[in-house]
């Protein structure tokens, strides 16, 4: 047997809200879910599948495992997540092979930037 990755799952409060976030911000449509969830892709995909699902207790402090987004152009891509609902939180680090930025969807769940050189 073959292990694989196929998808995260992140818990919202506003799960409609939040799902909606990262459906814009990837371009990927919502697919058929469970009662109350909403997925991003199917499990067949190259990409692993987003879940979002619905919990009743807030984020509490940073998330341990986060997301990177690579984007064409760092300042558009913290506009878009802006422009989407989202955060930027100031954090920035500049490296050799490019720039990271921390930035936050509508619910505070933090992801990176990252533009590549």
């Amino acid at each position: 047997m073959t292990n694989r990755w196929v998808g995260v799952t992140i818990d919202c409060l506003d799960v409609e809200r939040t799902a909606g976030f990262w459906s814009a911000l990837l371009e990927r449509p919502t697919m058929p879910s469970r009662p109350g969830w909403v997925y991003l892709g199917h499990s067949g995909d190259p990409q692993p599948r987003l879940n979002f699902q619905p919990v009743t207790e807030p984020k509490r402090g940073k998330v341990r495992l986060h997301l990177d987004v690579a984007v064409d152009d760092i300042d558009r891509g913290i506009a878009q997540v802006i422009a989407l609902g989202g955060l930027f939180t100031g954090e920035r680090h500049d490296y050799d092979e490019g720039v990271v930025v921390v930035v936050a969807d509508p619910e505070g769940h933090e992801f990176c930037l990252v533009q590549y050189y």
